[in-house]
């Protein structure tokens, strides 16, 4: 059982949600393509915690003939994530020059302190354990 408080987790992510309410990208997955963007997700304990759980039973995401070097692992061959209902809040938020929205911006300050909710939750649960490269936290069998 996990120490984490994933309900409260979800919860956060729903409001992630709701601050990107009007915000669409064209669904290319370019984010996922952390060899080519350079960046990649950074987790909580209780966000792999809740990922963890998503993906756990299942078979590794069906890969194309000839894999991109660099793709998120959880990316299947449809260009979808296999695990997008409980993506972590970088996933949410990790907008690419083509999204678009109701404002300039994604409301950055709304989300900044949501981030910092999800990291005191995390600390409250784990205390002293930062955040880590989604990729640092799949099994070896995943990437």
């Amino acid at each position: 059982m996990s120490r984490h408080d994933l309900p409260a987790l979800r919860a956060l992510y729903a409001e992630v949600d709701r601050a990107l309410s009007g915000w669409s990208c064209e669904g290319s997955a370019d984010c996922c393509r952390f060899g080519e963007t350079g960046r990649e997700p950074y987790l909580w304990p209780n966000e792999w915690a809740l990922l963890s759980r998503a993906i756990a039973g299942r078979a590794p995401a069906p890969r194309r003939s000839l894999p991109i070097a660099g793709d998120c692992p959880l990316l299947g061959s449809d260009a979808r994530c296999v695990a997008y209902r409980d993506r972590p809040f970088g996933c949410r938020t990790y907008f690419c020059e083509r999204a678009a929205g109701p404002t300039r911006r994604p409301p950055r300050a709304a989300l900044a302190e949501i981030g910092r909710r999800i990291a005191a939750l995390a600390e409250a649960a784990e205390p002293g354990a930062g955040p880590r490269k989604l990729t640092s936290l799949l099994p070896r069998a995943r990437r």
